[in-house]
């Protein structure tokens, strides 16, 4: 074998990521190959895709690979709404899930494939992977998760979010979600349900299944009420029951990700409580809202008592 083959492996990849089937068609000897790798410490993604030696094997690079050796298959549901940065619950895992828009081919473990057609409108790139536009994401979305991870996904595609450091601007407007709805498909009208329990108005994951869980007791109150506490400039509440004067709150360092979005949330709640129409404020984390949800609901009914 010539240097050229012999120091090439590097070379050969593409967005950092070699497949085994580029070295072999180059001329490497499938027993070179495997010790060629092993020596330089290239790391394995899947069977025959590999990361260069000292990369992150991150979501990205997971369905690039993948993308390489199936060119026709398209980035979709929670890998797509990874890219497109639609928030999904904290508690939600991540997966690598693609749409078949064909007829289907070789199956490979740790890849979930969806089979559906897919308009040209329905297919964008980002970050070099072909993936499913913002609405027809969302649309999959509540098509096929369980309900408080489908309306989270769609409060947060329809609304200006801050999501991992980066302000963005609203992804889809309700029209397109339910454009993208009009196909028949397997849960579709539930899916149009869902999508009308979505509000722009959320702030957050946590936000939209606090208020799912108020909901379903009955309980509606006024959602991102704004607010001109003294000496303070323009704030918004989570949930405002002006009845009684109740205002809840959630917020949660683990769930919002950095201790200063933490004491930002801390310094909010303090300049609302100086508002005079405030009687009572309710304060809540996200981990009450995802694990102790009759908690936060007995709290609040209780502070209603008090206040009527």
């Amino acid at each position: 074998m010539g240097e050229l083959a012999r120091g090439g492996l590097t070379s050969l990849a593409r967005g950092g990521v070699l497949l085994s089937a580029w070295a072999l068609e180059a001329g490497w000897p499938r027993t070179t190959l495997t010790e060629r790798l092993r020596e330089e410490r290239w790391t394995r993604i899947h069977s025959g895709a590999w990361a260069l030696p000292g990369a992150a094997v991150d979501l990205w690079t997971r369905l690039w690979a993948v993308q390489l050796a199936r060119p026709d298959l398209v980035v979709s549901h929670r890998s797509a709404a990874a890219l497109h940065r639609i928030e999904l619950p904290a508690y939600a895992v991540e997966f690598v899930e693609f749409t078949d828009p064909g007829d289907g081919g070789r199956r490979r473990a740790g890849v979930t494939v969806h089979h559906s057609p897919l308009k040209q409108h329905e297919v964008t790139v980002r970050r070099s992977l072909r993936v499913t536009s913002p609405a027809r994401t969302t649309a999959d979305l509540l098509c096929t998760r369980p309900r408080d991870e489908a309306v989270v996904a769609a409060d947060s595609a329809l609304s200006r979010r801050r999501v991992d450091g980066v302000w963005r601007p609203p992804l889809v407007q309700r029209e397109d979600v339910a454009a993208a709805l009009t196909i028949r498909r397997r849960r579709v009208a539930q899916a149009r349900t869902w999508l009308e329990l979505a509000d722009a108005r959320s702030g957050s994951p946590a936000e939209t299944v606090a208020r799912l869980r108020i909901h379903e007791v009955g309980l509606f109150p006024e959602v991102q009420v704004e607010w001109l506490p003294p000496n303070a400039g323009r704030r918004y509440s989570d949930f405002y029951f002006p009845a009684h004067g109740l205002l809840v709150e959630v917020e949660g360092y683990a769930y919002h990700g950095t201790r200063t979005a933490h004491q930002r949330d801390a310094t909010r709640f303090n300049e609302l409580a100086r508002c005079p129409q405030i009687r009572k404020l309710l304060r809540f984390t996200a981990e009450d809202v995802y694990v102790r949800p009759e908690y936060v609901i007995t709290e609040v009914r209780r502070a209603l008592a008090l206040l009527s």
